[in-house]
Formats: C-alpha cells, sequence, structure tokens
C-alpha cells in the first residue's frame, strides 16, 4: 500500500522562500562562527597563529582582507535572503551558494568537529540550493 503524504499532512509548516533561505544563511553562519570560535580554545591551534602562518601559509594583509571578503558572503545573503524577489535573489543564491561552499570546502577539516561542522555546513548548503531551485515564480513575498 502506498501512501503519499500531502501538504495537508506535513508535520512542518510553509515557511516564505526568503525567510526559509534566509533563517538557512542564518544557520551556515553560525556554524562557520562556531567552527571558528571552537578552535581558538585548542592551545596547537593559537600556537599556529602566534608564528604569524596558518597551516603553513604566511598570514597577510591581503590574505586577511580575502578572508573578509569570503566572510561577508553568507552574512549579506541573510540580508540580501529577505530584501531580493526571485528574479534577482535566485541568481545571486546560487552565486553565493558556489563561493560559500568553494570556501568551506578549501582547508581541510583539522578534527572531528570541523567535520561535523563541514557536514551540517554542507547540508545547509544543499537545502539553500533545493530551496532557491524549488523557488515558486509567484510567491506571496513578490507580490
Amino acid at each position: 500500500m502506498r501512501t503519499t503524504i500531502t501538504k495537508k499532512d506535513c508535520p512542518m509548516r510553509q515557511i516564505d522562500t526568503n525567510i526559509k533561505l534566509s533563517a538557512l544563511w542564518l544557520f551556515i553562519l553560525l556554524n562557520i562562527v562556531f567552527r571558528d570560535l571552537h578552535q581558538f580554545a585548542m592551545k596547537p591551534f593559537l600556537e599556529m597563529l602566534l608564528t604569524g602562518t596558518y597551516n603553513g601559509i604566511e598570514v597577510t594583509e591581503e590574505l586577511m582582507l580575502l578572508g573578509g571578503v569570503l566572510a561577508e558572503v553568507p552574512i549579506a545573503m541573510v540580508l540580501f535572503s529577505l530584501l531580493l524577489t526571485r528574479r534577482i535573489g535566485r541568481p545571486i543564491t546560487f552565486a553565493a551558494a558556489f563561493i560559500t561552499t568553494a570556501t568551506l570546502l578549501s582547508s581541510a577539516p583539522s578534527d572531528m568537529d570541523d567535520v561535523l561542522h563541514l557536514v551540517i555546513e554542507l547540508a545547509a548548503m544543499v537545502a539553500i540550493l533545493w530551496t532557491a531551485w524549488k523557488w515558486p515564480e509567484h510567491d506571496r513575498a513578490a507580490a
């Protein structure tokens, strides 16, 4: 016997696409921030930073600027997801998801909690891409 779940039977409530995307970007951002802050509790990480290098790469002002720009992408998407219409928001979301995913995958996880956060961040990124892909053409927020 095959059962079909309708929207009426679904245990999750329907959320406006803009709000859902913003919440997902915030979820990713909080995981990134917590993962980074968690590293500061580890002595080897602090010792490495005090040498002026990170994973064998010299930390320069240019590298810090690049990191700031890459970190700004998910930060901006929390706001842009709320403000942009589907026509503009959808391609911007795909571009931001690509940039953020590349940033997340650019350095290998160094311990088990990094793996946990990376898996959660990537799962949320898939949810963002799926939500943007399925974004209704006539969403209530665009009306």
